[in-house]
């Protein structure tokens, strides 16, 4: 297992200003981080990449659709065009970064409804892109870790269930899931029911408490979780998500209106603990 933070609780875009939150990580265990690539340039990443390498840290990162006119799944072939060529865009910055994998839910726009569930035309557009996707990523030695969401944040890929099947369409090896247990826990009826049908296909493993605070302190059952993981034999990036008000308009879209940790400090120590301790004993 290799033991990451997430750093959209700390900023949306990760400079000199935050690299106090990755000396943080250090001085507690971490293997890596998890860089959100939300804007910049493939420049702007190499330089991040220089001082994380200052610091031996490793990383992932994470990436969204950020806007409804930049739509990998959208009928409109314009807007198609600019998803596919944002899409193009999170791997020139991911390779400059130096990540592993590129995880996130980099298939639709986020808080965007159709008032139904996704289409097969929505889900072979889709998957079109995503397999042009990964095959440009593993030319770079990456691999994509596609983030169902709940339903309250998207209509297209919500369930492990659909995630499975999503995989089966696009059907190529540098394509897999990151497994997130807040979303999971609103949408599945068992955790290690899920976990266990995307055997072999999760490449990230996102430990995110049921209020989005410290693993650990809520209702979502981490023992069972990480002993359905290991049982998979999976023993890849476990990253720790929570969110504060780093990101002012992504704290407002996941609703988040009172802290969910006193300190980057207490989040960075406390979490790191639980997750080693826990995945040793499941």
């Amino acid at each position: 297992m290799k033991l990451g933070v997430n750093l959209l609780c700390v900023g949306g875009m990760i400079d000199g200003q935050q690299l106090q939150a990755c000396q943080i990580a250090v001085d507690h265990g971490y293997d890596g981080v998890e860089i959100p690539v939300l804007e910049g340039t493939p420049d702007d990443y190499g330089q991040l990449a220089k001082k994380l390498d200052d610091l031996a840290l490793q990383r992932t990162c994470t990436a969204i659709i950020p806007r409804a006119d930049a739509d990998p799944t959208s009928a409109d072939r314009e807007i198609r065009a600019r998803g596919i060529t944002h899409l193009n865009w999170i791997v020139d910055c991911a390779s400059a970064l130096g990540a592993e994998i590129i995880g996130g839910p980099f298939h639709a726009p986020i808080g965007r409804f159709t008032g139904t569930g996704p289409t097969e035309d929505e889900w072979q557009r889709g998957a079109e892109a995503h397999h042009k996707m990964a095959e440009r990523a593993a030319k770079q030695g990456m691999r994509l870790a596609l983030e169902p969401l709940n339903r309250f944040e998207t209509h297209f890929l919500n369930t492990a269930a659909q995630a499975l099947r999503y995989i089966q369409m696009i059907d190529h090896p540098a394509f897999g899931i990151m497994y997130d247990t807040f979303h999971a826990h609103i949408e599945e009826k068992s955790q290690p029911e899920a976990i266990n049908a995307l055997s072999g296909h999760i490449n990230v493993l996102h430990v995110s408490e049921n209020d989005r605070g410290i693993p650990g302190t809520g209702q979502i059952d981490f023992d069972a979780i990480f002993r359905a993981a290991k049982q998979t034999g999976f023993d890849g990036w476990v990253v720790m998500e929570a969110f504060g008000a780093g990101v002012p308009e992504l704290a407002a879209a996941m609703r988040i209106w009172r802290p969910m940790f006193e300190s980057h400090e207490k989040l960075f120590r406390d979490s790191a603990a639980f997750i080693r301790e826990k995945w040793a004993r499941a």
